[in-house]
């Protein structure tokens, strides 16, 4: 089962705000789940210690995302949005998500990030890579 592979995962239901008239998920929200995931993720990775993570998220953007559909949320679905990092590049972060509903994998996706300081991409700091390298099951590529 590829979700062995991740280390941490976040739990939500799907709200009616975010299904259409048949009651199953606009497909943008997904995107936003991957989000609530990574920002979920940073925040286990720093045991909850907000300046690391506004400082992290300030110097983080997205600059690809991808998702593909195995099959669809629906309404008050109790969903699993899986995330890890999957390859650290010099200033990037290739970030894999897996949406599961119990055993069925309904989506995956990934993002990359770049990391950057005062507006350019900048190298990821090492302290950072150590304690992602600690936290995750499967190690990040370099």
């Amino acid at each position: 089962m590829p979700r062995a592979d991740f280390t941490f995962v976040h739990t939500l239901r799907v709200r009616w705000a975010e299904a259409d008239m048949q009651g199953v998920v606009f497909n943008g929200h997904y995107l936003t789940y991957f989000d609530v995931g990574i920002t979920e993720y940073f925040r286990a990775l720093f045991d909850g210690d907000l300046a690391r993570l506004r400082d992290t998220f300030e110097r983080v953007y997205v600059v690809k995302a991808t998702v593909e559909y195995h099959a669809p949320a629906r309404f008050d679905d109790v969903l699993d949005v899986c995330v890890r990092i999957a390859r650290f590049g010099r200033s990037s972060l290739r970030v894999l998500f897996e949406i599961h509903r119990g055993s069925e994998h309904l989506i995956s996706g990934e993002s990359v990030y770049v990391y950057a300081d005062a507006g350019r991409s900048a190298p990821i700091p090492e302290p950072l890579r150590d304690r992602v390298r600690r936290f995750e099951r499967t190690a990040p590529e370099d």
